[in-house]
């Protein structure tokens, strides 16, 4: 990706950290059709994304994982609580979703497939983790500086992406 790009990959991602805050319909999700016939005829996006772990860090590499397969459930599921801190919404986090994958390239959108954190890098409290941008390890160099430092905060017995 040109460096001419990026202040357009800066707005998809704010676009999606505002959009994320849930509520809209699904109307772009991709679904199969043994999802919809089991909601009754309704179209939902269904998660794709194998969980990595249930700690604050196996989380957000799961949100990591999500983007970079373009998993929109997994995604918003994970992170609509920091788009509802970010509310400037742009639409539903669905659609929001959509906007971001445009952003990437195919490499780089591989690399969020494989994106691994660094724990050594990370802030931890029992209901609260910090993790800076630098310890998001991926294989392509630019994404690191696409991707924003994040929090994840324990609600409910899971951890969510609050920032």
């Amino acid at each position: 990706m040109s460096f001419r790009a990026f202040p357009l990959v800066a707005a998809g991602v704010a676009l999606l950290i505002a959009g994320c805050s849930g509520g809209g319909d699904s109307s772009g999700a991709a679904t199969s059709s043994a999802a919809t016939a089991k909601s009754g005829g309704t179209s939902k996006a269904q998660p794709t994304t194998e969980p990595v772990g249930d700690d604050a860090v196996g989380r957000y590499e799961t949100y990591l994982h999500a983007i970079g397969n373009r998993d929109v459930a997994t995604a918003c599921e994970i992170g609509r609580p920091a788009a509802e801190e970010s509310r400037g919404s742009s639409g539903p986090c669905e659609q929001s979703m959509k906007i971001q994958f445009g952003m990437y390239d195919p490499d780089e959108m591989k690399a969020m497939r494989g994106a691994k954190v660094d724990k050594a890098g990370i802030t931890e409290s029992p209901t609260r983790v910090e993790i800076p941008t630098g310890a998001v390890k991926v294989d392509v160099e630019l994404i690191e500086t696409e991707l924003n430092d994040a929090v994840m905060e324990l609600r409910d017995g899971k951890w969510y992406r609050v920032k």
